[in-house]
């Protein structure tokens, strides 16, 4: 762990971010149960509330200075929600953020892919255009066990900052590749392959395969004629049975759907935390 020393001498902006995830660190070791440095804390805090700047200032000083003074008393849990607000506080003071509790390496704050259980599960995405459903396509994709992202060619680039802002690092961890329709084709051939689409059978009727490839296209047209007929010839379509007064789900909420019914489909235990 850095000393706080160490900290001390850091360009304030890097300071500011290594504070943030020393804190964010600190309420999940909180939250798991670990022993956690108090005194350290403590002088984090200090370091903190003596030299603050920004519109986020007197916020993150009151904060520092009230944890300080608790910190010997106070419950590992309360200590855990006042922690993640000071990483809050000081990510937003930064104009950055993170996502609640990411598994992520204490050093790098980068995240921690030895903690993916990985399925033979592919994903083909067939021009979804929206940066934002791409990201979140990606972050869903890496909670449900998906091996590889296949893109359709053109596609919207899921490095695109509003695709990285969505799949809060996920674009990482997910091995994708862009690839024009026929060689998408030929990478298909030989696995069983279905479509996410109208007019399937209902998804809790559905026999996941064990290996497999999923295409989803766009809300608006759907999957293409040329991976439809793959996919018929194939394991067929797959639907979920809506109850609202919309015709369709957006793209990220209903690939969500599938994954996890296609991740439970073979994982019947889980593990929420």
């Amino acid at each position: 762990m850095i000393t706080l020393k160490k900290l001390g001498t850091l360009p304030e902006r890097t300071r500011d971010r290594k504070c943030a995830r020393l804190f964010h660190q600190a309420a999940l070791d909180c939250t798991a149960g670990l022993k956690i440095d108090r005194v350290f804390l403590a002088g984090l805090c200090t370091l903190l509330a003596n030299d603050q700047r920004g519109s986020q200032a007197d916020a993150i000083a009151r904060a520092c200075l009230s944890l300080a003074l608790e910190l010997p008393s106070i419950s590992i849990m309360d200590c855990a929600f006042r922690c993640d607000d000071l990483s809050h506080l000081l990510f937003s003071q930064l104009g950055e953020d993170q996502a609640d509790w990411d598994f992520v390496e204490r050093d790098s704050g980068v995240l921690d892919t030895s903690k993916r259980l990985v399925l033979p599960h592919t994903v083909v995405i067939d021009r979804v255009r929206s940066p934002f459903n791409i990201g979140s396509l990606f972050r869903t994709a890496d909670s449900f066990g998906v091996d590889q992202i296949l893109l359709v060619a053109p596609a919207t680039d899921p490095r695109h900052p509003r695709a990285q802002r969505t799949s809060r690092g996920c674009v990482d961890t997910v091995p994708w590749e862009e690839l024009p329709i026929e060689a998408i084709k030929e990478r298909l051939a030989g696995r069983p392959v279905f479509a996410l689409e109208l007019g399937g059978t209902a998804i809790g009727d559905f026999l996941f395969p064990k290996d497999g490839v999923v295409v989803v296209g766009s809300e608006e047209l759907g999957v293409s004629p040329e991976l439809l007929a793959l996919s018929d010839a194939s394991l067929g379509r797959v639907s979920i049975p809506l109850a609202g007064t919309k015709g369709s789900l957006n793209v990220s909420v209903a690939t969500g759907i599938l994954l996890h019914a296609w991740f439970s489909f073979e994982n019947p235990i889980q593990y929420v935390r």
